[in-house]
């Protein structure tokens, strides 16, 4: 093992007061040894998640302040804490952590949140891919694993995790109907591999959906806009239909009676990623999954913008905006 010195330091966005993205203010934190099973890493770069709007917003009161918010990145090991056998200096990895310090240039990580990222996928796309692809593949795998001849409904289909779940979605034998909030988004939405694209802040999702499946409406729903979308995706449902739920960009779903689920058999599931990749072996079974999409071409990673760290605000400021992602902050 080797050891830092006492009163080491790094640069870290720190957030003091929940609020508007001027709130991202960058800070020097104090920056301990790594501890047994823990990883000192040097970030080469962090992924920007929708989840942090809610960290920074106080929509989710999950990180104490002040804080280092920040749930993903990649880098390269420097220093191993006690007992870590399965990583050596120099090695890149790219992590996960729900609870959070992502935004700094340098971090200490338990070793079993980590996994190595191949030759074939260099730490940008890493940092932009990791918890929104392996979003995507949990998604479409396991939440509700898709085959050949489904059609589904994804909203959001030109956001992070939309244009994924839509390539892994089309590379698996389904149809894919897209939703997008501007005329803007649809060629991106499209290039991912959609269908049929519906503008959601303009057209009756279900009415529309009904009349691109001759009233059969689709197997499943992936939601990740929340307020603005819930309706309409109970009404694009079929019969024994599933909404998954995963996000809520435009605010939480209100309460609603149970029983209005009943005319279809319908369900509805809220999903986190965490359970999926809640032991080291599910989580390097998903990234291999998605490392390997990416490799071989499957799945397609186009960046929205890079940040310099002290610009996190601006990259919050973009993601608000609906701005198409991924956006990745350099330390």
């Amino acid at each position: 093992m080797t050891g830092a010195p006492a009163g080491e330091s790094t640069r870290a966005i720190v957030i003091a007061a929940h609020g508007r993205p001027d709130v991202l203010q960058m800070d020097t934190v104090a920056l301990a040894p790594p501890g047994p099973g823990e990883l000192r890493i040097r970030q080469t770069a962090i992924g920007v998640n929708y989840h942090d709007v809610y960290v920074r917003s106080g929509s989710y009161q999950t990180l104490s302040l002040p804080g280092v918010p920040g749930l993903e990145g990649a880098g390269v090991v420097e220093q191993l804490g006690e007992g870590v056998t399965d990583f050596a200096i120099g090695d890149r990895i790219a992590y996960t952590d729900n609870k959070y310090g992502g935004y700094s240039a340098a971090r200490n990580i338990p070793a079993a949140q980590a996994v190595p990222v191949p030759d074939g996928v260099d730490d940008v796309t890493a940092a932009a891919a990791f918890l929104k692809g392996m979003t995507a593949v949990a998604l479409a795998d396991s939440v509700h694993p898709l085959s050949a001849g489904m059609t589904i409904l994804v909203h959001a289909a030109a956001g992070g995790v939309g244009r994924l779940l839509t390539q892994l979605a089309k590379a698996r034998g389904c149809r894919v109907i897209g939703t997008v909030g501007s005329s803007s988004k649809v060629e991106s939405a499209r290039t991912a591999g959609c269908d049929e694209i519906v503008l959601y802040r303009e057209e009756d999702v279900a009415a529309r959906v009904a009349q691109l499946t001759a009233g059969r409406g689709v197997e499943v729903v992936f939601d990740a806009v929340g307020a603005d979308t819930f309706e309409g995706s109970l009404g694009a449902l079929g019969v024994r239909g599933h909404i998954v739920l995963y996000g809520q960009a435009s605010g939480p779903v209100p309460p609603f009676e149970l029983s209005r689920l009943g005319a279809k058999s319908a369900s509805v599931t809220r999903p986190f990623l965490w359970a999926y990749v809640s032991t080291p072996a599910q989580l390097r079974s998903v990234a291999a999954a998605l490392f390997a999409a990416i490799a071989d071409g499957e799945l397609k990673v186009e960046m929205g913008g890079t940040y310099p760290l002290a610009d996190a605000a601006g990259a919050h400021r973009d993601l608000e905006a609906r701005r198409a992602g991924p956006f990745v902050l350099i330390p």
